[in-house]
């Protein structure tokens, strides 16, 4: 059966973010023999009344067909953004009616918010403890209302296990993304990505955003660095050589970076090399030796280290999860 996951339609919901779920899981479909073709997720959206009419902030309503029982069956459930959220974005605590509709879901099931939807999340008691982010404006309220909750502000979003969480709007896309990629592999997410014609992964985090929201065109980037970067991963790369792509000092190179990625040039060079060995393991043969060289950590040691730090698992675990219908071949 379908993976299922149920999208909680709030008054007050952001059209746009509402349609992600649907949008990414429901363009989901395998590309295994077993499964080619197949939907790997079903998408429903329910409020936490009865079937019935739900307002948004635009200037229209929208239809929901399936009351708060739906929750009850879900395996994912997602929570998009509200600009009506009362109690629970000025108090931090849950209405009566949305507790009783949170009070459905099933133990273990994956809990997933975009945006400002980490308010219901927090306010229910999901957060506590935890590492979390929403849109980078709100960031500050939201850690003096729910000061048990560890809120970074400047990454897209934080995959805790079972409870993830996105920054504002459009980064809903890159955690659904996240999740198809978790659950299915690279593959399967690029051609989500590739659906929807949207980048299977953004660099750095809302960084970016927050000091840099349009770009100054007379200042010089470091796109040409990037690209020349990405054609070489499997070979040494020092900062002194990518600055040299863009005729810039190793200081102003680095700080250009940052401004424009969020991140720092070694800590994108890592993420993009994850990436790189995520796609040999799924797509070829290659020994884990063969893949620690081509993805340019150059020893399984050091493929080991930093796909453990950025996964949780080891490379022969990922291989083996990834391609287990096929058979593990390494």
């Amino acid at each position: 059966m379908p993976h299922r996951v149920v999208v909680l339609a709030l008054d007050g919901l952001i059209p746009f973010e509402l349609g992600i779920p649907q949008r990414i899981f429901g363009r989901s479909f395998g590309m295994e023999p077993f499964n080619l073709g197949h939907k790997l997720y079903e998408v429903v959206t329910c409020s936490i009344r009865p079937p019935g009419r739900v307002h948004t902030d635009a200037d229209f309503t929208i239809t929901v067909e399936h009351g708060p029982e739906a929750l009850a069956t879900a395996d994912t459930v997602v929570i998009p953004a509200s600009y009506e959220l009362g109690p629970v974005h000025t108090e931090g605590r849950l209405t009566e009616e949305l507790a009783a509709a949170l009070a459905y879901i099933r133990p273990g099931t994956r809990m997933v918010s975009i945006c400002t939807g980490g308010y219901v999340l927090a306010a229910a008691g999901y957060l506590d403890g935890r590492p979390a982010t929403t849109h980078w404006s709100s960031a500050d309220h939201f850690q003096k209302l729910f000061p048990a909750v560890r809120v970074d502000p400047d990454v897209l979003f934080i995959d805790d296990g079972d409870v993830l969480t996105s920054a504002g709007v459009a980064a809903g896309i890159d955690l659904c993304l996240h999740i198809v990629r978790r659950d299915h592999g690279t593959t399967v997410a690029n051609d989500v990505a590739r659906r929807i014609v949207v980048p299977p992964h953004r660099d750095g985090g809302q960084a970016q955003y927050i000091k840099r929201p349009v770009p100054d065109a007379q200042i010089a980037g470091t796109t040409t660095a990037r690209a020349w970067a990405l054609g070489r991963l499997e070979r040494p790369i020092l900062l002194r050589d990518m600055a040299q792509q863009e005729s810039m000092s190793v200081r102003t190179f680095t700080r250009r970076f940052r401004e424009e990625v969020g991140i720092s040039p070694v800590q994108w060079l890592t993420q993009q090399r994850v990436e790189r060995a995520r796609q040999l393991l799924e797509s070829t043969d290659l020994s884990i030796d063969q893949v620690a060289r081509d993805a340019g950590f150059g020893t399984p040691t050091s493929l080991r280290q930093h796909l453990q730090a950025a996964l949780g698992v080891s490379p022969t675990m990922y291989r083996r999860t990834f391609r287990s219908a096929v058979g593990d071949r390494c």
